[in-house]
């Protein structure tokens, strides 16, 4: 799984298909890969699958986004609604981003909707480990929660 350049010292990107992938098992292997050193890239996150009773997420995920500032709401927190960015923050919850190692391998994650056109001919790599074993009705996927909690469902890449 470890690449190198050309010249032998620098490790390329991984890409991964995040395609039929429980979200969190997928999340912690790609924190281990971040905290490593790698440069990881994550496509198709709105195909990532969550495990459990679909009501019981989507209501949670709207309970969520309830919570705000007493004071002035508009200061935040700020909840994500697409679902790379619901990725992204699973991902950082994993790592330790108020340490160097955390913040410098979190700087090397990029998430992204379906796949971009500058990723269409990168080897795709997967955790098999992470991957569903039922049929996907039993999941739910995330970007079916996005567009329960307010995603539009629109992806520009040009």
């Amino acid at each position: 799984m470890v690449e190198q350049d050309a010249q032998g010292n620098d490790k390329l990107p991984l890409t991964i298909d995040a395609t039929d992938c429980i979200a969190g098992r997928m999340c912690s292997q790609i924190s281990k890969l971040l905290l490593r050193g790698h440069s990881v890239r994550v496509v198709n996150a709105e195909k990532t699958m969550m495990s459990g009773n679909r009501y019981m997420i989507i209501d949670s995920y709207r309970k969520f986004l309830t919570i705000s500032s007493a004071t002035n709401p508009i200061n935040g927190p700020v909840h994500p609604r697409r679902p790379d960015r619901i990725l992204t923050k699973m991902i950082r919850g994993m790592l330790p981003k108020r340490k160097s190692s955390g913040i410098s391998s979190f700087k090397r994650l990029r998430v992204y909707i379906s796949v971009p056109p500058e990723l269409k001919d990168a080897k795709m790599e997967t955790f098999k480990n992470s991957k569903i074993r039922k049929p996907q009705s039993y999941y739910l996927s995330l970007g079916d929660v996005a567009k329960e909690i307010g995603w539009s469902g629109a992806v520009n890449y040009e």
